[in-house]
């Protein structure tokens, strides 16, 4: 699944990974490597650990490798595993990048710098160094939300001209510019929607697909609801995505990935360990997530 050169032919479905911890903090490597399968059984066609909903911030450096180790040991190649390796610290993104490369990852996802507000300059240079550190091809993450910079159409054109920067996950839901990329951006450069509910609209223009955090409990769902938009079936893909707007909408209750670490916790998939400064949710929001759960018969039966 290894990639050289700068573009590759990820589409699909990516599931944004949490990171299980035991009620220690400690990180649940058997958790983690049954979510891997359950993944992959459901039809994620690549998976992305250590990113925002794997709680990267908290991970230390040889946390990170270990979590992308067990990923690509548990997919054994079976789907691509494209590992978080981004921050506001350029040198230690590029050991991140170098670490991922040396756990046997596919490729890197590398979030915007966040807090140090670069310019554009600032951040073609930041790339260009990651890009360097390694072989593997890169995604850049645009996630406004998250790091108070949104990435222009004329800054990711100049993003995509670097090698191995492969394409963009965009969390943005300004259709505007989203529409003024697609039509920009080469035609081998993969842009994937960084919000469940807007992959449909995103597919609709161009992209390749989702960086899912709903995928984390309905695989197999989002799965389907993506490559009916891909294929065309237009139809099939409302009909889920109708269907399930709410679990999407659910897991922005409260920050990622309180509420899907929760409603994993309730479907019996993991624990709901977080790390500071990240809380379980409130006692409202789990009431409203285990009855959003219920309605999709997604609970775990009692006794088992």
């Amino acid at each position: 699944m290894r990639t050289t050169g700068s573009r590759v032919p990820w589409r699909g479905c990516g599931t944004a990974l949490v990171t299980p911890f035991d009620d220690h903090g400690r990180i649940d490597f058997g958790a983690l490597e049954k979510l891997v399968e359950w993944q992959i059984a459901g039809g994620a066609d690549f998976l992305l650990p250590c990113g925002t909903t794997g709680e990267s911030a908290t991970l230390s450096r040889e946390e990170r490798q270990a979590v992308t180790a067990a990923v690509a040991r548990a997919a054994n190649g079976r789907v691509p595993v494209v590992a978080g390796a981004g921050g506001n610290h350029t040198a230690r993104a590029v050991f991140w990048a170098r670490d991922a490369a040396a756990a046997k990852a596919d490729g890197i996802l590398s979030i915007t710098p966040m807090y140090n507000r670069p310019s554009a300059d600032g951040l073609v240079r930041h790339f260009s160094a990651i890009a360097d550190a390694t072989d593997l091809p890169i995604l850049v993450g645009n996630e406004p939300g998250r790091t108070s910079l949104d990435l222009d159409v004329e800054t990711i054109l100049r993003l995509a001209e670097i090698p191995r920067v492969a394409g963009l996950k965009e969390a943005s839901s300004d259709f505007g510019k989203i529409a003024r990329l697609m039509a920009s951006v080469p035609e081998e450069f993969a842009v994937f929607s960084g919000t469940d509910a807007t992959a449909l609209a995103f597919i609709a223009l161009g992209a390749r697909g989702v960086i899912s955090i709903a995928a984390n409990e309905i695989p197999k769902e989002m799965s389907a609801l993506v490559h009916a938009a891909l294929e065309d079936r237009r139809a099939e893909a409302l009909e889920l995505q109708r269907k399930f707007q709410p679990l999407m909408e659910m897991n922005y209750l409260e920050s990622n990935p309180g509420p899907v670490k929760c409603a994993l916790s309730l479907m019996g998939r993991c624990g709901e360990t977080l790390r500071l400064p990240l809380v379980p949710v409130t006692d409202e929001v789990r009431r409203r997530i285990e009855k959003t759960l219920a309605g999709y018969r997604l609970l775990k039966r009692k006794g088992r």
